[in-house]
């Protein structure tokens, strides 16, 4: 039998099984052990199907029932395996602790380094998060000796010096594990590690080679530079500022600050062509090449993800040795299948996705693209270049969609420009990590021949970030995903057909005409300096409010994480010292998790006995999920944060309905004063003006998205100049109301309303005037 179809018969069975292998694990992960355990028995009834019809059928048959037979075979397995070790997680008695919120004293190793959660100071210290290995717990008078996966959420000023494989003792608060996983339990410490043990030789190593590589950055490169290179080499990102990360996002660069295959292809490229040159035998240099793989991953940390990056860059480096695809699609699936014995967890990480589709992208997808464009006279290194950064864009665009609901337009460009100083930086950066752990100087030395390239990084992601809809908004999900994918197929055919490519790009050749111009004028949305914006999150209300520093403070969530995550990542914004949910209706808090995931989040303020209430409980719980504190407020408090002061005037009366408990607060900015409503209703309106609160205020977020219970009297009182109306387009409630905004507009107020126009920010625009922006109108005018 040929190589090539044995390479083709190794294709039709472990691609389809490492599919399977990965689709039944996901199952496990997120639907527990029933459901592995029942996918199990059906891969083992269409198993039986298989070898039937391999047995029996024709030679057309047999050939397909083959593949089949060994696929459902794996599937089965994986299911098998996952649904036993889901159910020992399920009936693990700290799982079962956690539900009642128990206290525990566990004996503890940890698996990875903490990582900060990036919150800010403001009402609550840093936190760290760190995976943990259960070896003993004491739970009351009950000693429990088994094994399992925790996570604990801990003070960062006490447990952020730990590193991986030190065995300490632990006391804390058990919390339910609810996400895909198999972790029995999260654990919120109580105070510093207790009976800490010093790390293993090898992992003192490595903490001690990552400390001088931070130190050489930061001895002799700005502080950007000095954040980006860590991250680049060891995957240490916790210097890393914010506004550089964003950066990195926007432009589709931020697999660069991540490990990954591509950084495990240069060092072991690195090294092979150094063994080649030094004349070393083929068995001496697959030795020095794997010890090179081994001190690698120890030095950035040997858990999950970077063991996925090391098989995954193997596997690209494979191909690139072997010049023949076919050997790597096959060593891919096999690698996807070991991976997912050893950490079935994976399967529901977004990085392992990521990866092993980049590279499957780069073994199916690149090499015929080079070899188009070589065919048109393009050169071989712009050729691959560019195929490369296409491939791996193409085929991870609907998964970043999904993920986070934007699509990034100059992430091609943009790989393609820094492509170029990679493997010279990566290769520089790996001698840095020797020379610092041998003699620090020369490592501070070569860092000073690094910073070209780094500063070429940083200025390509600040360049491509700050481009006019440099990302693309899309719904995130499925339908993100699946519009993704139409997108990309449409692309395809009009690029296979001349005449579709003549009629597109005139198109494009007039909208250029067209937009450039505008953007010139006015770059991005909603521009420099906004102050307020009502986000456009259907039927509910969230508002932004710049401190002027970078972050925001951000005034309810509105009803699905996705809207407002959206919007706060279209205004860049990454850290909000304060979140501020008025009350409790789902319309208001519904997205609380679009506003905590990936943000540095300060605190959760809420209005008096909020927590004490319905869906208080859930608020709590959320929050402590992400490590963010909550905490009531009352009349007269006063939050400066920034550029803007936020005055509590009330909470409604105290045993009214859960509108007119809706807290009322003040803010105010550079453009004005801001009354913040809720969705107060008349009668606590009325309360608030017996009261003697000062409510006059430039701007108005109209309470309860516009509906007729408003007091007359109570917006007479406010008379803003600007009034901002959170409602969905096509609500049953018919909100706003003609009676309101009548009210308002015989005030001489202008109403806007995000149901008509998406996304609406307010800005100075000079000598006193409001300007307001909206997404789908551009500029209003003052």
């Amino acid at each position: 039998m040929t190589g090539d179809r044995v390479n083709a018969r190794l294709d039709a069975r472990l691609v389809p099984c490492a599919a399977a292998a990965w689709a039944v694990t996901l199952v496990g992960l997120y639907a527990g052990e029933r459901a592995a355990l029942a996918v199990s028995v059906m891969a083992i009834l269409l198993a039986g199907v298989a070898a039937t019809a391999r047995v029996r059928g024709s030679r057309a048959v047999r050939a397909v029932a083959g593949p089949l037979l060994a696929t459902f075979l794996i599937g089965a397995g994986y299911g098998v395996a996952v649904g036993v070790r889901a159910g020992v997680a399920e009936t693990h008695p700290l799982a079962i602790a956690a539900a009642r919120g128990a206290s525990v004293t566990a004996e503890v190793v940890l698996d990875g380094d903490p990582k900060p959660l990036r919150q800010n100071h403001f009402g609550g210290a840093p936190q760290v998060r760190v995976p943990a290995s259960l070896r003993s717990a004491q739970l009351g008078r009950e000693r429990i000796d088994a094994g399992g996966s925790l996570v604990l959420f801990a003070a960062a000023d006490t447990w952020a010096a730990l590193v991986p494989g030190q065995r300490i003792t632990v006391r804390g608060t058990l919390a339910v594990a609810d996400g895909p996983g198999l972790e029995v339990a999260l654990v919120r410490a109580e105070g510093p590690p207790r009976a800490v043990a010093p790390p293993p030789l090898h992992q003192r190593w490595a903490a001690t080679v990552r400390e001088r590589l931070v130190s050489a950055a930061h001895t002799v490169l700005s502080p950007d530079a000095a954040g980006l290179l860590p991250g680049l080499i060891v995957g240490d990102t916790s210097n890393l500022p914010d506004d550089v990360r964003e950066e990195f996002r926007v432009a589709g660069l931020t697999h660069l600050t991540a490990v990954s295959g591509a950084n495990v292809s240069i060092v072991l490229g690195a090294v092979l062509l150094l063994v080649r040159a030094l004349g070393i035998g083929p068995r001496t240099g697959t030795a020095l090449a794997v010890l090179a793989l081994v001190a690698f991953v120890v030095v950035v940390r040997p858990s999950p993800s970077v063991l996925r990056a090391a098989a995954m860059g193997s596997v690209a480096l494979l191909a690139l040795v072997v010049g023949r695809r076919r050997q790597a699609m096959p060593a891919l699936a096999a690698s996807i299948g070991v991976l997912l014995i050893a950490a079935p967890d994976l399967a529901a990480d977004a990085g392992f996705a990521l990866s092993v589709v980049a590279t499957a992208g780069l073994i199916a997808v690149a090499p015929g693209w080079v070899t188009r464009m070589r065919a048109r006279g393009c050169p071989r290194a712009v050729a691959e270049v560019c195929a490369v950064s296409a491939a791996a864009f193409v085929v991870t665009a609907p998964i970043v969609a999904a993920l986070s609901g934007t699509v990034s337009v100059v992430a091609i460009v943009a790989n393609v420009a820094v492509a170029p100083v990679l493997p010279p930086l990566t290769v520089l950066g790996s001698l840095i990590v020797v020379c610092g752990a041998v003699w620090p100087p020369a490592a501070e030395l070569l860092a000073r021949g690094a910073a070209p390239m780094l500063w070429w990084l940083l200025e390509v992601a600040e360049r491509s970030a700050s481009l006019p809809t440099a990302e693309l908004a899309v719904p995130a999900g499925a339908a993100g995903a699946v519009s993704v994918v139409a997108a990309i197929v449409c692309g395809w055919v009009v690029v296979r057909h001349r005449r579709l490519r003549r009629i597109v790009a005139v198109a494009a050749l007039a909208a250029a005409a067209v937009c450039v111009p505008m953007w010139i004028r006015q770059p991005g949305w909603p521009g420099t300096g906004w102050v307020i914006v009502a986000c456009d999150v259907g039927q509910g209300d969230s508002f932004v409010l710049s401190t002027g520093d970078g972050g925001a403070v951000v005034v309810d969530t509105g009803p699905d994480p996705a809207t407002v995550d959206r919007c706060l990542r279209r205004l860049r914004v990454t850290r909000i010292p304060m979140l501020m949910i008025t009350h409790l209706h789902a319309d208001h808090v519904g997205g609380l998790d679009g506003v905590l995931a990936d943000r540095s989040v300060g605190v959760v303020v809420t209005g008096p006995g909020a927590t004490g209430r319905p869906g208080g409980a859930d608020l709590v719980a959320t929050a402590r999920r992400f490590a963010v504190p909550t905490r009531e407020t009352n009349r007269g408090e006063l939050f400066t944060v920034g550029t803007i002061t936020v005055r509590v005037l009330g909470a409604g009366p105290g045993g009214g309905e859960e509108n007119d408990r809706s807290l009322v607060a003040r803010a105010d900015t550079p453009i004005g004063s801001v009354l913040l409503t809720g969705d107060a209703e008349a009668g606590a309106q009325e309360a608030l003006l017996r009261s003697g609160a000062d409510v006059r205020a430039d701007v108005l977020k109209v309470p309860h998205h516009g509906s007729r219970t408003s007091s007359p009297r109570f917006l007479a009182a406010v008379r803003p100049r600007v009034a901002l109306v959170g409602v969905g387009r096509d609500n049953p409630f018919g909100h706003p109301h003609p009676e309101t905004l009548s009210t308002l507009h015989e005030l001489g107020t202008r109403v806007l309303s995000t149901d008509v126009l998406g996304d609406i920010a307010v800005l100075r625009a000079g000598s006193g005037a409001l300007a307001v922006v909206s997404d789908h109108r551009g500029t209003i005018g003052p």
